[in-house]
């Protein structure tokens, strides 16, 4: 009889092999990162290029879009370069990710508190509505102005015993005061001129609210504010702490395509406004 085969038994692997097989998953794992931070970078730059090429926005923070373009792309840039990413010392790269990771918590949390007022409605029987200025162009109110005053339209029409305050001032880049254009509109759209007072200096939010408390009471009136979904949130806190007692938010549209714009620029919006107390 022939010999008996002898089993094999494969060795352990050898701790060169394991660090091998553990670098190389590190590895597919920081270009899937690099991918995804890539096709970040470059829907930021093709949003900013939308915004600027298509839509009439009034202002330039459109192009914080692509400064956020060249920066994902830059972290893209450097987890596809694993060589580059090695020489980084650890507390850089430990700094960086703890960084970021509290940056998109704040940022979830401001967005989640923006999104709670979003469709705010209102109750009937205020003593006053507020409208809060937008930009008003040569050929009547913007997109966003337009929804505002749309919206307390259909406000006033059902609530004729309310006040109507138009508030804002105007800019270098309007032919009249916001509060000016409003009144028009909304005479013209058959409210009786005895109904709205017009605040016509402001030239914030907090103004807009503090200069228009001046024309009622604060503590006794009703007060329903009337501003795009994505604003809402941030005027009512303002009013509470100017001292608004019995207030809440009316919520009028706005534009899908501009929206991520508004979101990311009233995030801003809410830290300033919390920085210097305004909230």
């Amino acid at each position: 009889m022939g010999r008996k085969k002898e089993h094999l038994i494969p060795l352990e692997k050898s701790k060169k092999v394991i660090y091998l097989e553990k670098r190389g998953r590190k590895r597919r794992g920081m270009s899937v990162f690099a991918v995804i931070f890539g096709v970040l970078g470059l829907l930021c730059l093709l949003y900013c290029l939308i915004m600027g090429l298509f839509v009439n926005y009034g202002t330039r923070f459109f192009l914080v879009w692509g400064a956020l373009g060249v920066f994902f792309g830059g972290i893209a840039f450097v987890l596809a370069r694993r060589n580059l990413l090695e020489r980084l010392p650890m507390w850089l790269k430990l700094g960086a990710v703890f960084i970021f990771a509290v940056g998109m918590l704040v940022f979830a949390l401001v967005e989640g508190m923006i999104l709670s007022r979003f469709s705010s409605d209102g109750q009937s029987g205020a003593d006053y509505l507020i409208v809060l200025g937008a930009q008003w162009r040569e050929d009547g109110p913007s997109y966003l102005l337009k929804k505002r005053l749309d919206q307390a339209l259909e406000y006033l029409e059902e609530n004729p015993q309310t006040q109507v305050i138009v508030s804002g001032g105007q800019g270098s880049n309007e032919p009249v005061s916001e509060a000016e254009g409003m009144y028009g509109y909304l005479v013209e759209a058959g409210i009786h001129p005895e109904r709205i007072l017009l605040e016509a200096e402001s030239k914030s939010t907090r103004e807009n609210l503090a200069f228009s408390g001046e024309l009622l009471d604060r503590a006794g009136d009703r007060v329903v504010i009337v501003t795009n979904n994505f604003h809402v949130f941030r005027a009512v806190k303002i009013a509470e702490k100017l001292g608004y007692e019995q207030v809440e938010g009316l919520a009028a549209g706005s534009y899908p395509l501009s929206l991520p714009n508004n979101m990311l620029r009233e995030f801003f919006g809410v830290l300033k406004d919390f920085a210097v107390g305004n909230l």
